[in-house]
């Protein structure tokens, strides 16, 4: 490649000739050529779709000069002859040259291309043109694509770093203005200074299916000589000492080399951004003040991590999307074996774990390598887990970052405690020799596995790899001697594999037996040793599902197998205890005042079948206590598309005017559905439940409802959502004693190119019968009265001043306080708004409404709303409406509506959605 870089217009102008060897068995009749610059060229390409699944607003919301793209001028065979070419715009990151003649086995073709490149900012990706005028290259060259079982791999762009490239040789050279600095991984042949301003570099490199350039004013890359590769790196910690920096290196290199192999290329980079796109997940992210862990430590496991990873793609000539278990098993089984050898009692909360008040906490005494199994049951607990050896692209992005990268380096390793510690280092170093003679998939890393164990692991790839069935096995029938100790073990998944039995005396290992159930009849016999209680797993070895019923008090008298724990705030689950958690609150609404309580409950960061929470408070202002209570039970279904049901009932007293309060029970069962994509970010969710209201009289409520009263309500809702569409449906059914009611609710959001959005929502809902005498249970135009007790209002009963002015998305949805406000018959609403500019948008509303013994009501409203973050924080304020010219009407201010949401669990969803 010829390549002339213009930094003032962010464009690269390549000339490119392409040497093609057909090595395969197959003759050929076209070629494909990567192109995932041209990914950024608009929004609609598969990788803004992907942003857009993942609520990232940048891309699209982004200038038009901030993308990419790819110009091809032209594309020639050796003859000069020009040649077709295809990029469609389905997928625009990849492109088809058709061949004037057949590319037989053995032979090659010349190609010849001229084209030009132009970077994408890197705030989408880290990767393209800086904001200090320099440029971090990747992806961004015409490269041929993967040939494997007689295709080519046709990979679209999802920023994921897995581009399957061939394995070529590298000639490069590269031309940039004289006060700017060049670092790669490819070896300098020469530098000529053309000009003075322009310098020109030669670079090489053989046998690669990548390489970065980094382009900058000033170069931020020290280099570290090893003997055996050169590091540069330019990882930030301003802490430590460049003397420091090489020891750490060092060790890290020497490790790799000795532990894996002997890295194939002369030079490797260590960036800063490489680091940023995939860190070290965990404490040390945490700002320094607080961090737990030294300034070397930090240093050490971020180079460690990003060194493995570059050093396995660069080395490995695996396909990264298919094949990508092997890349984060080995990379993640290093790491833990690194950590034995270097840092064997760090703990994963570092120093923390050393404080006093931080000893009865269970999360303080997990080692530094226990907690990849927590991030991969995070996701087994919530159902969410998917198997190892799925494609990297089709992965949720907590499973592609964290979880299944963790799970793969557990699995290498549970696999080597049960071989004994010696064959998977050997498969893993015979295998990373295989790769520098020839290409690669998976399956050659399985078949090495297999020919190199005594004992027969179909079931380690059959289960642990190519399923996402979960492992379960509990002790039944245990019976003990003073000299010896009989069992048999229950598998409550039949999921069959290698298990390990520990017996244990005052927290130390006595004894250490694998077992292989076949079934659960098998009755097992072991040498007690003076073990005091059995343990299956006890070291985590399984990446099993539940480890709190794995252990058996072997001792005479045993009031409890599991006793209680009490801890302040948040703990991971602890399998020798009953955790109960708890935590000062603070709730306010008009009625009770500023309400502290306390939190009783068992929720810790793994999700478990059962769950309480109860809160009793005390309401300052009303001199009462109060409170709230919720008991769930949840089953996961593993197979079904029917993914969860859950089973609860909650509670709640609080007051609803100044001198009465309400008790609300409220039994329910919902039915949660998923798509079998798990990336599909449509839910569905059908639900049962009967509200049971029981409420004080009041002297300020004077509308003749019955005070006690109790409402069956089914309903059933389908929503899809991302960042550019958006669309929900809602169908709700209820009967109470005196009425019956449906009603349906359909919304949809729409982001255009031009960044402004739209959104509308239908609402309509009749009575099937009504024979009450007030409107309690009415329509609501532009506030529901609320009668089942969902919503978070401040001041439930209010009509006038500023609580009345809460606004609600419910029902008839008017921003506008119109006559009549109730409809005891039926009500038909339109709602929209559209983005004026930011976030300020237009809104209006229209609808039809009928109570009884009355004509039916047009109504209407339109104004100007302030979408500070949606549905969290809004202001209304009312133009034109049935009323008229509100803006210059008396008292304005009053006719103001908010929305103001103070739950922080609510707030957490919406930065947690794009993970899950």
């Amino acid at each position: 490649m010829e390549v002339a870089v213009n930094l003032e217009l962010k464009t690269v102008n390549i000339r490119q000739d392409i040497t093609y060897y057909n090595t395969s068995n197959d003759s050929l009749i076209s070629i494909v050529l990567n192109d995932w610059n041209n990914a950024f060229s608009d929004k609609n390409t598969p990788l803004a779709k992907r942003f857009s699944d993942e609520f990232y607003r940048g891309f699209h919301l982004a200038k038009a000069a901030e993308r990419g793209n790819t110009t091809i001028l032209s594309l020639t065979d050796s003859d000069n002859m020009a040649l077709e070419w295809e990029r469609t715009d389905k997928n625009p990151d990849f492109v088809v040259v058709k061949l004037n003649r057949k590319l037989h086995p053995g032979e090659k073709i010349d190609l010849h291309l001229v084209y030009i490149v132009k970077i994408p900012s890197d705030k989408f990706t880290r990767y393209g043109f800086d904001q200090n005028g320099g440029m971090n290259l990747k992806n961004w060259f015409l490269s041929p694509a993967r040939f494997e079982n007689h295709r080519f791999m046709k990979y679209n762009n999802f920023n994921l770093d897995d581009i399957a490239n061939a394995s070529t040789n590298y000639e490069v050279n590269i031309k940039i203005p004289n006060k700017y600095s060049i670092t790669t991984d490819l070896n300098l042949v020469s530098k000529d200074e053309t000009s003075i301003d322009f310098s020109t570099y030669f670079f090489s490199g053989n046998d690669r299916t990548d390489f970065n350039f980094f382009i900058e004013k000033q170069n931020s890359f020290r280099s570290y000589e090893n003997g055996s590769v050169e590091v540069l790196t330019n990882l930030k910690n301003k802490k430590i000492s460049e003397i420091q920096k090489a020891i750490i290196i060092n060790r890290v290199v020497s490790f790799a080399s000795a532990f894996i192999g002997k890295y194939p290329h002369e030079k490797i980079t260590v960036s800063q951004t490489d680091y940023d796109r995939n860190p070290f997940y965990g404490l040390n992210q945490l700002p320094s003040f607080i961090s737990p862990f030294s300034d070397d430590f930090i240093f050490e496991i971020t180079f460690l991590k990003t060194y493995l990873n570059n050093y396995l793609k660069n080395s490995l000539k695996l396909d990264p999307r298919k094949d990508n278990w092997v890349y984060d098993g080995i990379q993640i089984y290093s790491m833990m074996k690194f950590m034995e050898e270097n840092h064997m009692d760090q703990k994963m909360l570092g120093r923390l774990s050393d404080m006093k008040l931080f000893k009865s906490y269970n999360i303080t005494n997990l080692t530094f390598n226990e907690q990849y199994s927590y991030y991969y049951m995070l996701m087994a607990r919530k159902n969410l887990d998917q198997p190892l050896g799925d494609p990297k692209n089709t992965l949720i992005k907590f499973n592609e970052q964290i979880a299944s990268k963790y799970r793969a380096g557990l699995s290498l390793s549970y696999l080597d405690d049960y071989l004994n510690h010696d064959i998977v280092p050997e498969s893993v170093q015979e295998f990373y020799s295989l790769n520098k003679t020839e290409q690669t998939n998976r399956y050659d890393f399985e078949k090495i596995l297999s020919k190199n164990s005594n004992k027969n692991i179909d079931w380690f790839f059959n289960t642990i790899i190519d399923s996402r069935d979960i492992i379960d096995y509990k002790f039944s029938n245990v019976s003990r001697t003073k000299d010896s100790v009989q069992f048999q073990i229950k598998n409550k998944t039949n999921n069959f594999v290698p298990i390990p039995v520990y017996g244990i005396k005052k927290n130390e290992v006595v004894f250490k037996k694998w077992i292989e159930p076949k079934n659960n009849d098998s009755i097992y016999e072991f040498d007690r040793k003076k073990a005091d209680k059995i343990v299956l797993n006890y070291d985590n070895e399984v990446p099993e599902y539940n480890l709190r019923n794995n252990w058996k008090s072997l001792k005479s008298l045993v009031i409890t197998n599991r006793p209680i724990k009490f801890n302040f705030a948040k703990d991971l689950e602890d399998p020798y205890y009953n955790q109960i958690l708890y935590i000062p609150t603070l709730t306010y609404n008009l009625y009770d005042g500023i309400t502290p309580g306390v939190r009783f409950h068992n929720k810790t960061i793994l999700d478990k079948p059962f769950t309480f929470d109860v809160n009793p408070a005390y309401s300052i202002k009303a001199g009462t206590i109060s409170g709230s209570s919720a008991f769930v039970w949840s089953e996961y279904y593993r197979n079904s598309t029917l993914y969860n049901v859950r089973y609860s009932i909650s509670q709640n007293y609080f007051h609803y005017a100044p001198d009465a309060t309400y008790l609300r029970l409220n039994p329910m069962v919902q039915f949660r559905i998923r798509e079998q994509n798990f990336r599909d970010n449509r839910k569905q969710l059908i639900l049962f439940r009967q509200v049971i209201v029981n409420r004080e009289d009041s002297k300020y409520i004077t509308d003749n409802s019955k005070p006690n009263y109790s409402v069956f309500n089914a309903r059933y809702s389908n929503t899809k959502t991302e960042l550019i569409d958006h669309f929900s449906y809602m169908n709700d059914l209820q009967f109470g004693g005196n009425f019956g009611k449906i009603a349906g609710e359909v919304e949809y959001r729409r982001l255009f190119e031009n960044n402004h959005r739209l959104n509308l929502r239908l609402y309509a809902g009749t009575f099937l019968y009504n024979t009450t005498n007030s409107d309690y249970f009415s329509f609501g135009l532009d506030r529901p009265t609320d009668y089942m007790f969902d919503y978070n209002f401040y001041g439930r009963s209010e009509s006038t001043g500023f609580f009345s002015q809460q606004f609600v998305m419910a029902e008839g949805g008017f921003k506008s306080k119109l006559a009549p406000a109730y409809a005891n018959q039926w009500m038909t609403t339109l709602n929209a708004s559209y983005s004026i500019w930011n976030w300020i948008e237009a809104y209006g509303d229209i609808g039809l409404m009928k109570s009884k013994h009355q004509s039916e009501n047009f109504v209407y409203d339109s104004g100007i709303r302030l979408n500070l973050v949606p549905d969290y924080f809004e202001l209304y304020f009312p133009v034109y409406s049935n009323n008229g010219w509100e803006i210059s009407q008396n008292k304005y201010n009053e006719k103001i509506r908010f929305v103001i949401t103070l739950s922080p669990k609510t707030l957490v969803n919406l930065f947690t959605r794009k993970w899950f």
